[in-house]
Formats: structure tokens, C-alpha cells, sequence
């Protein structure tokens, strides 16, 4: 319990000094990281690559057709975006990187129109 309230409380410190994601996200992030290390089945690091496709999955299955429109009301709208936020939280020291890791790994990655889309057709199915 002391940990989840120390993350809430750095969340709001990182929310203060830049506000252009809302806290929920924060918190979104570190959910869909737990996420893609289980479908992959990884202890620990995984690469902005794999973390975007992993945030794409959760986003939809846990707001369907609604995912990118719930990330645009975080204030997310490109994978770029994402990256930012994990930067933050880096600095904050919520999560680690390597050596290799850096903030251009999460930009363009995919097209949130076209990456929204195409599964909201196939849930259509």
C-alpha cells in the first residue's frame, strides 16, 4: 500500500512539472508494462518496441473501441507520446532503462488512426 501511494505521489510531482498527460496514464503505462512482460513472458526489461505493441493491446482490451479515445483524453495521441511519459517516469526513477534506450525508440512506431482502426474492424468480426 506505501509503494502504491509513494507511485501516486511522484505521479502528481511529474503531472506538476509537465501536465500534458494526466496522472491515469501514468498509471495505465505501468499496467500495460505488467501486461506485455506476461504475454511475453519477460522478467524485467522490455524495449519501447515491445512496450508500444504491448500498450496498443491492453489499451484494447481494456477500452475496446473506445482506446483511442480514452488515450486522447490522457492527452496521448501518437506513440511518441508514450515515450515521453516513460522518459518521465524514468527520471522519477519508476522505471529503468539500458544503455541503449532512448526517447527516439518510441516515435512513429505506429499510426494511432490506422493502429485504432484496423482492430476496431476486426472486433466488428
Amino acid at each position: 500500500m506505501e509503494a502504491q501511494k509513494d507511485f501516486y505521489q511522484v505521479v502528481e510531482q511529474i503531472f506538476g512539472r509537465d501536465p500534458r498527460y494526466k496522472p491515469d496514464c501514468y498509471e495505465f503505462v505501468m499496467q500495460a508494462l505488467e501486461h506485455t512482460q506476461k504475454k511475453l513472458k519477460i522478467e524485467g526489461h522490455v524495449s519501447g518496441r515491445q512496450l508500444l505493441d504491448g500498450i496498443r493491446d491492453f489499451a484494447l482490451k481494456e477500452y475496446g473501441p473506445m482506446a483511442k479515445t480514452v488515450l486522447k483524453h490522457w492527452g496521448v495521441s501518437n506513440t511518441a507520446d508514450f515515450g515521453n511519459i516513460v522518459f518521465n517516469m524514468i527520471e522519477q526513477q519508476l522505471l529503468s532503462k539500458t544503455d541503449q534506450d532512448r526517447l527516439a525508440d518510441f516515435e512513429n512506431v505506429f499510426d494511432f488512426e490506422e493502429a485504432f482502426k484496423h482492430i476496431v474492424k476486426d472486433l466488428s468480426l
